[in-house]
């Protein structure tokens, strides 16, 4: 997607704090984090919203989740906890078109969420 800001950010047109990259996905830091861990995972191949996975893409979201809990566990947060947290469209808080997985991790998180 050309006017995707993910898409741009992957490609290196847009400058991001880059903390993973693989060969399926990306991880940066959120320009604005809400905890002192903020990172998000994007999937290398652009995918809209949660309501754009198809079956193909099954081991590609998995993959998401395995490589967030790397970096989780990586920076200390496993046994603490961490939360994951992917949005779908607005009423959600979803403001990129671009799947995205949100690791949040550092303090205690409040339930329910929103």
């Amino acid at each position: 997607m050309s006017n995707c800001l993910f898409c741009k950010i992957r490609d290196g047109q847009i400058p991001a704090k880059v903390v993973y990259r693989d060969d399926v996905c990306l991880g940066f830091e959120d320009i604005n984090p809400q905890a002192p861990t903020h990172v998000l995972f994007i999937p290398l191949k652009h995918i809209a919203t949660v309501n754009d996975i198809a079956m193909e893409d099954r081991e590609l979201v998995g993959h998401l989740y395995t490589a967030a809990a790397r970096l989780a566990r990586e920076r200390g947060h496993a046994d603490k906890g961490y939360r994951l947290v992917m949005n779908c469209n607005e009423d959600a808080g979803q403001t990129v078109f671009h799947l995205h997985l949100h690791l949040v991790a550092g303090r205690p998180m409040g339930w329910p969420p929103g």
